[in-house]
């Protein structure tokens, strides 16, 4: 039975000259909406008390599980606004889906899939206007679970809450896509075999916080993770990663280390609609090493949800480069992420009916949403 959600409306919104600042520069992370949404678990009572309410600190208690455990889990996506003035999400299903796993993983309780969709629905609507208009702008969701528990014993918290709170965001390359080199890391490894790779946890992302940080030192924008045995690719600190071939073949890294991404997924159905081969497989640094010298891999590229598509131009380590630092941005590459980003904005055709409307149109259309 699907959750009903009661609403506290903000005593203290953003004042409408306050909003509209933030939205005309946005960044990424900084700045939130009114309002979240909150549903509690019990082991005794289940998911309860779903509500929307001012967005505001929480007040936890010391010992609360998350804080000493880590038990919690997260998930991203984004709200478009397209040019009547409605507002849709991106293949909601999939993060509910990959919550789900992710929470079977950290011994946490699984939100059913139409509540998790509900809870976004809910927290957009009654934020609405803070979803930007233009360009790439959009409104972040950050959906997470965390224990709350008081309790210092090492076992599953018997108490839970899931969220959800919004973010504008603007143009993860504000200045244009342009391709990046990336770092790779053969002192440390992202997940093991057996661990928390394929779940969306901040652990795996506190885990990459150093590496990263030696590749900014390296002048490179993300890190590279391989296996245990350092010979197989795994994934960015925080995306996938794809190889293109010279014949138009995609091959993708799998692992049951590596996260499940819905960006990369789209990008290889789009990619499969256009006629390339895609192959989900094991990945060998040698192969990319020895493809790139030959000519048989022609582009790179890493996806997440907040860049939807980043080329990597080179891959540095102390001892070698694989690619060219000042290359371009590959064709495929350049092509997948203008379709994907299309398909979100509403300015082409969705094929796979991946947008779920949040809001409807506005009356008077584009001119309404640009007043906002």
């Amino acid at each position: 039975m699907t959750l009903e959600f009661a609403l506290t409306r903000s005593d203290r919104p953003a004042a409408d000259d306050v909003r509209a600042s933030v939205l005309a520069e946005p960044g990424f992370g900084r700045h939130f909406t009114d309002h979240m949404v909150s549903i509690d678990w019990t082991l005794d009572g289940g998911w309860h008390d779903a509500r929307v309410e001012p967005y505001g600190p929480l007040q936890m208690d010391p010992a609360s599980a998350v804080l000493h455990y880590g038990q919690e889990i997260f998930e991203g996506m984004k709200a478009y606004r397209r040019a009547d003035g409605s507002v849709w999400t991106f293949r909601p299903d999939q993060n509910a889906q990959r919550m789900q796993r992710s929470a079977e993983r950290l011994a946490l309780p699984q939100l059913p899939e139409e509540d998790f969709v509900e809870a976004v629905r809910q927290l957009v609507a009654i934020d609405e206007a803070w979803v930007p208009t233009g360009g790439e702008d959009s409104l972040y969701l950050r959906p997470f679970m965390i224990a709350n528990e008081v309790f210092l014993g090492v076992r599953a918290a018997q108490t839970v809450r899931f969220m959800v709170i919004a973010s504008p965001a603007g143009p993860y390359f504000p200045g244009g896509v342009k391709p990046v080199s990336i770092w790779l890391s053969r002192e440390y490894n992202r997940a093991g075999r057996g661990g928390t790779g394929a779940a969306k946890c901040g652990g795996n992302y506190a885990a990459s916080l150093l590496p990263t940080q030696q590749a900014v030192q390296h002048g490179c924008a993300q890190v590279l993770f391989l296996n245990e045995e350092g010979t197989d690719l795994e994934e960015l600190g925080g995306m996938n990663v794809v190889l293109v071939k010279a014949d138009g073949t995609l091959v993708t890294p799998a692992s049951e280390s590596i996260l499940d991404g819905v960006t990369r997924n789209s990008l290889l159905q789009l990619a499969a609609d256009a006629g390339h081969e895609v192959e989900q497989r094991t990945v060998t640094l040698a192969e990319w090493r020895d493809g790139v010298a030959d000519g048989s891999i022609t582009e790179a590229f890493a996806c997440g949800t907040a860049a939807v598509l980043t080329p990597i131009a080179a891959l540095k380590s102390h001892d070698e480069v694989i690619g060219d630092e000042h290359a371009p941005a590959g064709p495929v590459a350049t092509a997948l992420r203008k379709q994907l980003t299309d398909i979100q904005y509403g300015r082409v055709e969705d094929p796979h009916g991946w947008m779920v409307q949040l809001t409807e149109a506005q009356a008077s259309g584009a001119e309404s949403a640009e007043a906002r």
